[in-house]
Formats: C-alpha cells, sequence, structure tokens
C-alpha cells in the first residue's frame, strides 16, 4: 500500500494487529495487509474511497464468528466493531429495533425482554454476533422452523456502497420502493438500469435453479428479490461483497408465555423424513437433530439420568414448543407427541421452561467437548451447513455418515431438522499423511450429494470463502453469470470482500491457508495461543487488539 486512509479510527499494519485478525470461526488462517477500525460511517466512506483509489480489497468483519471464511482475507480487515456511534433504539408501541453494525444480538434482546418484545432468529452465537453480522449472512438458528431467517424481520438498512456513498434501503413493500427514501447513488443505478432486466427475463431459470430448502444463505437472493421488488433482499445474505453495513433496521415479535419440550428417540435416521413433517404439522418453535455420531460424542460426559434411554438410538430430535396459554401449550404437547409416536423408540415431555431446558442440555454439551478436543485431532467445519428439502434429509444423514467413513474422517452430525438443515464437524487426525487431501475429496463428494437432493451447500452461515467454488454445481452456470453482473454492478472495481460468493480468479483451493497442520501461517506464539483461547471459550466479543 502506498498510503494510509484518510480516517479517524484505527489503522494498523503491525504484525501484532494484523496476526490478530488472521482467524475467526471456520478453518482459516489468512494474515491481512492490514486492519482498519473505522470511528463512524463517514470514516467508513473515506476508507472505501481511499481503497478503490489503491485498489486495496476491504473485508467487513463484525464479532468474527461466522463460520465461511468471509471475515479473513488478503486485504484490509475492517473491524465493524470500533464504530463508536453506538446506537440501540427499540420502539416497543411499533415493535421496532434500529441498530447500528457493532450492537449483539444479545443486546437487542436485552433491550427488548421489558416490553415482552424479541428478535425471533437465534443463532447459537447470538452472545457475540453483530446485527449486521447476522443480517451479512442471512443468519438463522434452532427457531428459524417457525420464524424463519433473519431476512423475514429486516426492515432495511444503511450501507456504504463501493463507490463511497452512503446509501439507505427501506423495505417499503412494492418495486423500488427506495426511490422515495433517499437520492439514487451509483450502485443503485448500475443495478436498475444494467441487471434488473436481465434478473427479470431470466425469473423463470432462476425459480428453477434455487434450491427448493426451508432456509438458504448461498449466493445472492435474487429469488428473493423478484418476489419482493426490495433491494434490501439482495444486501442481507450478501457477506459484504455488495457494500458495508451500518446500521439496520428490525420487526419485532413478542415473547411467547409458555415453553414446553420433547425428546424423542429414533431407532433409524431414516424414519426422519416421516417423523420431521408429522412433527411440523403442529407448529414447533424448533425440531433439533442429534445423529447418532453427536450422541457417540456425548454420552460418556452426562449424567446417568440424562443418558437413560439413550443407548440405542440412531437419532435423537428435540422439539420445542411456545403458545401464549398454558392449556394450548399442553394440548400442543400432547398432540406433537402423539403425532410421532409411530417412529419413536421413547418420547420425555416436560412443560415450563425449566423443565423444557433440562431436556435441551444433551444438545448444550457437544461445543465444550468440540472445543477441548487436543492440537493433533482439531473439529473442521468444512461440510457444516447443507440443508436439503426435509424429505430427503435422512438421506442426507446417511450419505454424510457413509462418505465421512469411507475417507476415514471421522464426523458428528447435529442441526436443525425442522429446516432439513445439518452441521457436520469433521474431527481428522492431523498426524495421518494426507488428511486434507480426504477433507477435499470430502467436501467434493458431498457436495455432489447436496446437489443431487435439491439442496443447498449453506442454510445459514453464507457461502463465504469456503463455498464459493460450489455455487456453479447448484445453481448452474447461467444463475452464477447473473450473480456476477449483481456484483459488478454494486462493486465494479471488486475491492468489496472478493472471493466471498464468487472466486476472485486468485483464490486458493478451499482446503488450503488453514488454521492448523503444517502450512499454517506462522503468527506470533502468544496471539496464536489467544486466538486458540477464543475459539475453545467462545470470546469472539473480545477485541482483538487487546491480545
Amino acid at each position: 500500500m502506498s498510503s494510509q486512509p484518510p480516517i479517524r479510527g484505527t489503522f494498523r499494519s503491525d504484525e501484532r494487529a494484523r496476526a490478530a485478525y488472521a482467524e475467526g470461526a471456520g478453518i482459516y488462517r489468512i494474515v491481512p495487509r492490514a486492519v482498519a477500525r473505522p470511528r463512524d460511517a463517514e470514516d467508513v466512506c473515506a476508507l472505501v474511497r481511499w481503497a478503490g483509489a489503491e485498489r486495496v480489497p476491504l473485508v467487513p468483519r463484525g464479532a468474527g464468528s461466522a463460520m465461511g471464511g468471509g471475515n479473513v482475507g488478503d486485504g484490509v480487515i475492517v473491524d465493524l466493531t470500533a464504530l463508536n456511534s453506538r446506537k440501540l433504539i427499540v420502539d416497543a408501541a411499533a415493535r421496532r429495533a434500529r441498530a447500528t453494525a457493532p450492537v449483539t444480538l444479545r443486546e437487542l434482546n436485552a433491550a427488548a425482554a421489558p416490553h415482552g418484545l424479541r428478535l425471533p432468529p437465534d443463532p447459537s452465537s447470538g452472545r457475540w454476533a453483530t446485527l449486521a453480522g447476522m443480517l451479512s449472512t442471512n443468519a438463522a438458528g434452532a427457531r428459524s422452523v417457525r420464524y424463519g431467517s433473519v431476512r423475514g424481520w429486516v426492515d432495511g438498512v444503511t450501507m456504504i456502497t463501493a463507490d463511497g456513498e452512503p446509501v439507505e434501503l427501506t423495505r417499503r413493500g412494492g418495486e423500488g420502493g427506495w426511490r422515495d427514501a433517499f437520492p439514487p447513488v451509483s450502485a443503485v443505478n448500475r443495478f436498475e438500469h444494467d441487471v434488473a432486466p436481465a434478473v427479470h427475463a431470466a425469473a423463470e431459470l432462476i425459480r428453477g435453479r434455487f434450491p427448493q430448502t426451508r432456509k438458504n444463505s448461498s449466493g445472492y437472493a435474487l429469488d428473493a428479490w423478484l418476489a419482493s421488488g426490495e433491494l434490501v433482499d439482495l444486501v442481507i445474505g450478501a457477506e459484504g461483497t455488495l457494500g458495508i453495513v451500518v446500521e439496520s433496521r428490525w420487526r419485532l415479535d413478542p415473547i411467547p408465555r409458555w415453553q414446553a419440550g420433547l425428546r424423542i428417540t429414533l431407532a433409524s435416521a431414516s424414519a426422519l423424513g416421516d417423523a420431521v413433517p408429522a412433527l411440523l404439522a403442529h407448529d414447533p418453535s424448533a425440531v433439533e437433530l442429534l445423529d447418532r455420531s453427536f450422541l457417540e460424542l456425548v454420552l460418556p460426559t452426562l449424567p446417568a439420568e440424562v443418558r437413560e434411554g439413550l443407548g440405542d438410538a440412531e437419532a435423537v430430535l428435540l422439539v420445542e414448543l411456545e403458545r401464549d396459554e398454558r392449556g394450548a401449550l399442553r394440548q400442543a404437547l400432547d398432540e406433537t407427541a402423539a403425532a410421532v409416536a409411530p417412529w419413536a423408540l421413547g418420547i420425555e415431555t416436560a412443560l415450563g421452561g425449566e423443565a423444557a431446558e433440562r431436556l435441551w442440555a444433551l444438545r448444550h454439551a457437544a461445543s465444550p467437548i468440540l472445543a477441548s478436543l487436543p492440537e493433533t485431532r482439531r473439529s473442521l467445519q468444512v461440510i457444516e451447513d447443507g440443508c436439503v428439502p426435509i424429505a430427503r434429509l435422512g438421506a442426507y444423514v446417511a450419505a454424510v455418515r457413509r462418505l465421512a467413513a469411507a475417507h476415514d474422517v471421522p464426523a458428528v452430525l447435529f442441526g436443525h431438522a425442522g429446516d432439513g438443515h445439518v452441521h457436520v464437524n469433521l474431527l481428522p487426525e492431523l498426524a495421518r499423511p494426507g488428511w486434507q487431501r480426504d477433507v477435499a475429496a470430502l467436501l467434493d463428494e458431498v457436495t455432489a450429494v447436496v446437489a443431487d437432493l435439491g439442496g443447498t451447500p449453506s442454510g445459514e452461515h453464507g457461502d463465504g470463502r469456503l463455498r464459493a467454488a460450489l455455487l456453479q454445481r447448484i445453481y448452474g452456470a447461467d444463475v452464477v453469470a447473473l450473480f456476477r453482473r449483481v456484483k459488478d454492478a454494486f462493486d465494479p472495481l471488486g475491492i468489496l470482500n472478493p472471493g466471498v460468493i464468487l472466486p476472485d480468479g486468485t483464490a486458493p483451493a478451499p482446503i488450503a491457508r488453514l488454521k492448523v497442520g503444517a502450512e499454517a501461517a506462522a503468527l506470533p506464539p502468544d496471539v496464536a495461543a489467544a486466538l486458540r483461547a477464543i475459539e475453545r471459550g467462545g470470546g469472539y466479543a473480545q477485541d482483538r487488539l487487546t491480545i
């Protein structure tokens, strides 16, 4: 870089600062060329204009907890958690909230709860995940089975385009609603004039090629834009490749008064295709899957009363029900249990928050175990976000099990059964020669299965760098060409998170530049240890420049 950006915030290119931002959640370690911590939206505008003039890539980043590698890169990391124009406004009467980029889901819900409100999507990273980061991947969580992903809850965004122009996209209903909200800017004009007609002309192709899954965070949401006519729907899930979000506006929902839970054991994962639809007919707020591989990992660590009845299970379903009336909840609990009984080895029910939470202790047990694995066997999130039509869920689980065994790569499976969505943690033995080759082959083969089953490689975590090269196999060349036109309209110089969602031609193979193995980039030992501690303890809220 021949200059430094004219920002009032922090800009550092020393070794320690760069090392501190070399990792996020996920598999990668990529040392950036510098770190910028803009002070406010005006600083972000100045930084983007400088990056365009210097042809310097920018990598927008929140807490760094995204799994796909969209929060690391060779360019300048833009840490949006340092914006000092921090603002959170809850309008309880309107059931609306407005928040700047650093505000987390936990903070929003803490402010909304006294009014009996919440933002329903609940990613497991919600303790530290920023709202802008959640928006950038179209995040979801366990309750997406009832409430959907964040797209349905976003009213609008303020973002800085690749031209360094602020733009406010407000969901107003109806085509082109943005025109009454603010003056047109370059990126919007380029999209409206150069790309929108082509997308409309390809509407039938898009509807035919997009995965028919309950949720999808892969590619650009052309299907959602065609349905709504709202540009905000393209920004949601774009992972900072179309603009840098500095503020977001949200709808809130009343918190149901009563909760109940069920723990259902299944003798075979093949029953999922029948059992899950039977559960969905009773409007659960969550239906979580714990595969046999998950049970084998966690059961030895749990009390006997939690392990009881699980010894012969090939899968466990954890179900949450929410209602405003206790009588309605009791009825829903009984009817749900009866509906799933034909496929169940056993059913345990719990009425009330504390009792229901006890059933979920099993679900929460895995993360500490996976995080504490020795350095010779690390948990790698490689095929960790596949989502398929619910009827094909059993087939997908069976295929992942079979392929992982064929490559001698242990795998732990769990996820959101109500959406046909499975998280897979691979546990390769790092001392075994050729493990990277086996993991890469597994990614390739599982992607083929996802495509054959009509699924998406990313249900809620985004493509990042990990899945960018897979999109053509899912969507086909013509739809990916439309994705490229969207990207070029919003970011003609290619400075916003290049290599994320769409390959930039210079990115390495997906299973490269990892945070593990002999080829991992060297970091100062104390920084490397601090990053590992963040990964082990879920410390993504920590200020990286203090490690």
